[in-house]
C-alpha cells in the first residue's frame, strides 16, 4: 500500500472535485485525426502528385512492417491512416467538375442576341450614394455607362437559368437551344427628351421595373460579356466568383427590352430538375422582403422625426440587413474596410459564425430552461435552420449549419462530451459531401476558429482561473464547499469573508457585490483570453487570404462584442415590430442607432491609426505547416501538464510572429526588371532596379476620364484585387516609388489602394490637371507622409542603379482642364547598355515634341503608348526608338479595337518582337547591364 502525503485530492474525500484535463490521444479523438488524414488524401489529389502517394504507400507500408514488429496491438492506426487518406483521395477524384458554361460564353461576342431563360433570382438593387458591395454581386464596374445611371435611379439584378440564345447568321436567325446561366442587370429606360413630344403634350412616362418572380420566362436582347480574367498571380477572378454561383456571363438591358413571355407554370414546380433553383429563389425572395423591412422603417415617418443620434440611414440599414440577413447590397465600402482594418468586420455581415453563435446561444438558453439534452438539441437545429434560410442560404452559411448539426448529434452522442472529436466528426461530414470546402477560407477559418477556443482557449482557462469562476457562483452555498479541491474551497471561503466585511460597512445589500464583481472580471479574462488565442491562430489565414495584421482586433472586438452582443438582439426586436408599425418600432429602433453609432464610433476611431492597417505578404508554405504543427502541439500540451501548457502559451505569440515576420523579396539581383501587370484595359509598369529599389508606374482602373461619377460607380478595386496581390505574391511589403503617368482613371483608379497597402516613400507626378479625384489622390499622399514630387522633360536623376531621364511633357505645358493623354509623364531608364522608355498614354503632339527636342533614342525595351491607339507610336516615334521589344498594356476583347492593327503592322515591319498583355498576360523582361533582354511569361496563365 502506497503511503505518504500528496498534493493531489482524495476522490473518495473530494467525489465533486474538478477532474484533471484529460491528454489529447488519438482514442480520445479518433475522428479528429481520420479527418486529418482524410483532408491530406484530399490535397494529394489536387495536386495530383501519384508520385507522391506512392512514396506516401511504400514509407506506410515500412511503418506498418516495422511497427508490427514490436507494437502488434497499435499497428492498426498506420493502416487506418492509409485508409483514411485513400478515401480523402476518392472523394476528390469522384466530385463532379464544376460547369464551366463554355457553351453559353462562346455567345458572349459582343453582338446584340435575343436570350431566354427562367429567372432563378431576382435582387432590387437601391440607388446608392456611396461605395458598397453589391457591385461584386452584379458586375457594375465592367460596365460604366450605365452604372453611373443605376446608382443615381436603381436597377434590378436578375439571374436567368437559359435556355437559348439567338444563333445569328447573315442568311437567318434562330433561336439555338444553351444551357448556363446569366446575370441580367434591368436598368430604367432613359427619359425621353424633352422636344421629342409634340408641344402642349406630356413627355412618354418612363416604365417602371418589371415585377418578376421566380420560374418566370423571360426574353431579352443582349450583349453577353464573360468577366475579365486577370492573368497575374494571386488576383482576385471575378469570373470565378460567377461561376461558383452558376453565372457564365452577364449583360445589361433596358426594362422596355424585356419581354416576359410566362409566368411561373406549376408544371415548371413539377419539373424535378429546378427544384433547387426555384427553392433557392424563394429563399432569396425572403432575404429580399426581410431587407426591404428594414429599408421600410429607416424611410418611415416616424424613423426621420427622431434625433440623429437616434435615427436610422441608409448605410445603418446596409449595416443592419448585412448582419441580420446576409444581405451586403447596402454595405457601405468606407465602413467595410473600417471594419476589416480592425478585424471586426465578421461581427456585421452573417457568415458561418453568425450560425455557429446564434446555435450556441439558442442550446445556452434551452439548457437555462432545464430542457433535455435531445430536446435542446433538435430545437437549436431547427431554429438554427430557419434563420439559415432567411440569410439567404450561402454555400458558407450552408456548411456552417452542417458542421453545427453534425457537432450538436455527435455531442449528444458521445459519452465524454470531446469537442475535438465533434469537430472532426462535423468536418469530416463537410468534406465527404464537399471535397473543394477544403481550400476555401471559410471552411478553415471556422474550423481554426473552433480549434483555438476549444482545443486551446477553454483548456487554458481549465488550468488557470476557470474554476474559480465557477467557484464564485452560490457562494452562500456551503455544501457546495465539499466537492471542491482544498484551494477552490479556500478561494470560497475568503469571498465570503470579504463579502461579510463589506456587508458589516455597507448594509446587507452588498453582499453580493465582491462576488458579482469577482465573476464579471474572471469571464471577462475568459473572453479576452478567447480573443487572444482566437487572434493568434487567426493571424495565418488573416495573412494568406486578406493581407492583413489586425493590430487592434482584441481590444476593439473586447469593446464592441459586448455591444454588438446587445445590438443583435434589440436589431431583431425592432424588425419584429416594424412588421406591425414603424411606430411600434421606435423605441427599440432608436436603442438601435444608439448602440450601431456607438460601435460605428468605436471602429471609426481605432480604425483610422494608421498602424491598425497593417497589409502583409502570405507567409512561405513552409511557415503555414509550421504554424500548423505548433497549434497541434499547443492542443496536446495544454491537456498534458502545466508544465507543458506553458509551453502552449510561449509558443502561439512566436508561431504568430514568424508568420507576419518580414522575407526576402523575391528579385533578380544585378538585373533591371519591367514587369507589365494584366489589369485589363489599364496600364500598371513595376519596375525592379538592379539594388532591389522598387517602382510602380499607374495601378490600372476602370475606363474613361475621372469624375465623381466614376468613382462612385467602380467599385471594384484593381488596385486592391489584382496589383497588390501580385506584389504580395512577391513578398513586398513597400514600394520605394509610385509613379504617375497621367490622372486618367484607368491609370490612376487604383492608386489609393497602392498608397495605403504599401506606403510608397515617394509619389512621382507631372502636372496638375482639373480633377477631383487626382487632388484627392495628392491629398491622401500627403496624410500618409509620402513626397510627391513634380517632374518635367529634361530633369535626369539617378534611382536604384539606373539614370533616369524626364521625356515629357515640356517644362511650359499647362492644362488647366481635364486629364488628357498628352498630360502623360515619359521616362527613359538606362542601365548599362539596356534602357527601356516608358510612354504612359502619349499621343502623337508630346511624340513630335520629344522627336523635335532630340530626346528619343534607341532603346531596349518601349512600353507603347496608349494601349497600342492609332493616335500614338507613329512612324517618325517608333523610327528613333528602334526598340528590340515592344509591350502594349490593352484589355482582352476591349471596344475599342486596341491596339490597332496599323500600329501592330509598324512595329511587326521594324523587326521588334511585341508583347501583349491581352495574350500573354503578366510578362517580365530582365535587362542586364550588356544590353541583354530575356522575357519571361508566366505558363501557368490561360
Amino acid at each position: 500500500m502506497k503511503t505518504g502525503r500528496t498534493n493531489e485530492p482524495n476522490p473518495d474525500l473530494w467525489p465533486k472535485a474538478v477532474a484533471r484535463l484529460p491528454t489529447l490521444a488519438f482514442r480520445r479523438a479518433p475522428l479528429l485525426t481520420a479527418v486529418c488524414w482524410f483532408a491530406l488524401g484530399e490535397v494529394i489529389a489536387r495536386n495530383h502528385a501519384p508520385m507522391v502517394m506512392l512514396f506516401l504507400a511504400m514509407s506506410l507500408l515500412c511503418a506498418l512492417t516495422l511497427a508490427s514488429l514490436r507494437w502488434s496491438l497499435r499497428i492498426a492506426i498506420v493502416p487506418l491512416a492509409a485508409v483514411w487518406m485513400a478515401l480523402g483521395l476518392f472523394c476528390a477524384e469522384v466530385q463532379p467538375a464544376p460547369p464551366t458554361q463554355h457553351a453559353l460564353k462562346t455567345y458572349a461576342d459582343g453582338l446584340s442576341r435575343q436570350v431566354r431563360g427562367r429567372v432563378v433570382r431576382v435582387r432590387e438593387l437601391v440607388p446608392q450614394q456611396g461605395n458598397s458591395d453589391q457591385d461584386k454581386e452584379t458586375g457594375w464596374w465592367a460596365e460604366k455607362e450605365e452604372n453611373e445611371e443605376a446608382a443615381a435611379i436603381g436597377a434590378l439584378s436578375v439571374d436567368l437559368q437559359v435556355d437559348a440564345v439567338e444563333e445569328v447568321t447573315p442568311d437567318v436567325a434562330w433561336m439555338a437551344p444553351v444551357t448556363g446561366g446569366a446575370r441580367m442587370n434591368v436598368l430604367p429606360d432613359k427619359p425621353a427628351v424633352q422636344n421629342a413630344a409634340p408641344t402642349g403634350s406630356l413627355a412618354p412616362a418612363v416604365r417602371p421595373l418589371p415585377t418578376l418572380k421566380c420560374g418566370d420566362l423571360v426574353q431579352a436582347p443582349m450583349r453577353m460579356k464573360v468577366a475579365e480574367y486577370y492573368r497575374d498571380p494571386a488576383a482576385w477572378q471575378y469570373s470565378d466568383y460567377l461561376l461558383a454561383q452558376g453565372i457564365g456571363a452577364h449583360a445589361s438591358v433596358r426594362v422596355s427590352k424585356v419581354s416576359i413571355l410566362s409566368q411561373a407554370s406549376s408544371e415548371l414546380a413539377a419539373a424535378k430538375s429546378d427544384y433547387a433553383a426555384q427553392w433557392q429563389c424563394k429563399i432569396f425572395t425572403a432575404q429580399n422582403w426581410a431587407s426591404g423591412r428594414v429599408l421600410g422603417y429607416v424611410h418611415s415617418k416616424a424613423n426621420r422625426g427622431l434625433p440623429e443620434i437616434l435615427r436610422l440611414n441608409q448605410d445603418d440599414a446596409g449595416m443592419l440587413n448585412a448582419m441580420l440577413f446576409g444581405d451586403r447590397a447596402g454595405l457601405n465600402k468606407t465602413q467595410r474596410v473600417g471594419f476589416e482594418r480592425t478585424g471586426s468586420f465578421h461581427l456585421f455581415v452573417v457568415s458561418g459564425m453568425h450560425v455557429g453563435l446564434l446555435a450556441g446561444l439558442v442550446f445556452w438558453l434551452a439548457r437555462r430552461l432545464k430542457l433535455s439534452d435531445l430536446l435542446a438539441t433538435l430545437l437549436t437545429i431547427v431554429l438554427t435552420f430557419g434563420y439559415a434560410l432567411l440569410t439567404g442560404f450561402a454555400a458558407p452559411v450552408q456548411r456552417a449549419l452542417f458542421m453545427t448539426t453534425v457537432f450538436l448529434l455527435a455531442r449528444l452522442l458521445s459519452r465524454d462530451r470531446n469537442v475535438l472529436n465533434a469537430l472532426g466528426a462535423a468536418a469530416m461530414a463537410v468534406l465527404v459531401l464537399s471535397p473543394n470546402a477544403l481550400f476555401e477560407a471559410s471552411f478553415q477559418m471556422t474550423f481554426l476558429a473552433i480549434v483555438a477556443i476549444g482545443g486551446i482557449a477553454i483548456p487554458l482557462g481549465e488550468r488557470s482561473f476557470l474554476p474559480y469562476a465557477r467557484a464564485a457562483d452560490h457562494l452562500w452555498d456551503k455544501w457546495v464547499d465539499v466537492g471542491l479541491p482544498p484551494r477552490i474551497a479556500q478561494f470560497r471561503l475568503m469571498l465570503r469573508m470579504g463579502s461579510e466585511a463589506i456587508a458589516s460597512l455597507l448594509g446587507q445589500w452588498s453582499r453580493r457585490l465582491l462576488p458579482l464583481a469577482v465573476r464579471s472580471f474572471l469571464w471577462a479574462l475568459e473572453l479576452s483570453l478567447i480573443g487572444v488565442v482566437a487572434e493568434m491562430v487567426m493571424v495565418l489565414p488573416m495573412a494568406v487570404y486578406f493581407h492583413r495584421a489586425t493590430m487592434f482586433a482584441v481590444p476593439t472586438n473586447l469593446l464592441s462584442v459586448p455591444l454588438v452582443a446587445i445590438l443583435a438582439p434589440t436589431a431583431v426586436v425592432t424588425f419584429c415590430a416594424s412588421l406591425v408599425s414603424p411606430w411600434f418600432a421606435l423605441l427599440p429602433g432608436a436603442m438601435t442607432a444608439l448602440l450601431l453609432h456607438g460601435v460605428k464610433g468605436v471602429i471609426g476611431r481605432v480604425s483610422a491609426l494608421h498602424a491598425a492597417d497593417l497589409r502583409v505578404p502570405a507567409p512561405a508554405w513552409w511557415v503555414a505547416i509550421l504554424a500548423v504543427a505548433a497549434w497541434a502541439f499547443c492542443c496536446w500540451a495544454v491537456r498534458r501538464s502545466r508544465n507543458w501548457a506553458w509551453a502552449a502559451v510561449f509558443t502561439l505569440p512566436l508561431v504568430a510572429l514568424i508568420v507576419l515576420w518580414p522575407e526576402h523579396s523575391v528579385i533578380s539581383p544585378g538585373m533591371m526588371e519591367v514587369t507589365a501587370i494584366d489589369v485589363g484595359q489599364g496600364d500598371s509598369i513595376f519596375i525592379v532596379a538592379p539594388d532591389g529599389a522598387t517602382m510602380l508606374i499607374d495601378a490600372g482602373g476602370p475606363v474613361g476620364g475621372v469624375t465623381e461619377a466614376a468613382e462612385a460607380t467602380s467599385r471594384f478595386d484593381v488596385g486592391e484585387e489584382v496589383v497588390s496581390p501580385y506584389l504580395w505574391s512577391r513578398r513586398f511589403r513597400r514600394l520605394d516609388v509610385l509613379a504617375l503617368s497621367h490622372a486618367h482613371s484607368d491609370h490612376m483608379g487604383g492608386m489609393p489602394a497602392i498608397l495605403r497597402n504599401f506606403r510608397p516613400r515617394e509619389l512621382w507626378v507631372s502636372i496638375d490637371p482639373n480633377s477631383d479625384a487626382y487632388r484627392s489622390l495628392l491629398d491622401e499622399a500627403k496624410d500618409l507622409g509620402v513626397t510627391v514630387r513634380h517632374f518635367y522633360a529634361g530633369t535626369q536623376l539617378a534611382w536604384g542603379g539606373t539614370q533616369i531621364t524626364m521625356l515629357a511633357p515640356e517644362p511650359g505645358y499647362a492644362n488647366p482642364g481635364e486629364p488628357i493623354n498628352n498630360d502623360s509623364l515619359v521616362m527613359r531608364m538606362q542601365y548599362g547598355d539596356s534602357s527601356v522608355m516608358l510612354e504612359g498614354d502619349a499621343e502623337a503632339p508630346s511624340e513630335r515634341e520629344m522627336l523635335a527636342h532630340k530626346r528619343v533614342a534607341p532603346v531596349t525595351l518601349l512600353k507603347v503608348g496608349h494601349h497600342g491607339s492609332r493616335t500614338s507610336t507613329t512612324q517618325e516615334f517608333l523610327d528613333a526608338a528602334a526598340p528590340k521589344d515592344a509591350v502594349v498594356s490593352v484589355g482582352k476583347g476591349n471596344t475599342f479595337g486596341h491596339p490597332r492593327y496599323e500600329v501592330i503592322e509598324r512595329i511587326s515591319e521594324a523587326r521588334t518582337k511585341l508583347y501583349r498583355t491581352d495574350e500573354f498576360g503578366l510578362t517580365t523582361f530582365l535587362l542586364g547591364r550588356d544590353g541583354k533582354i530575356r522575357e519571361l511569361v508566366d505558363a501557368s496563365n490561360p
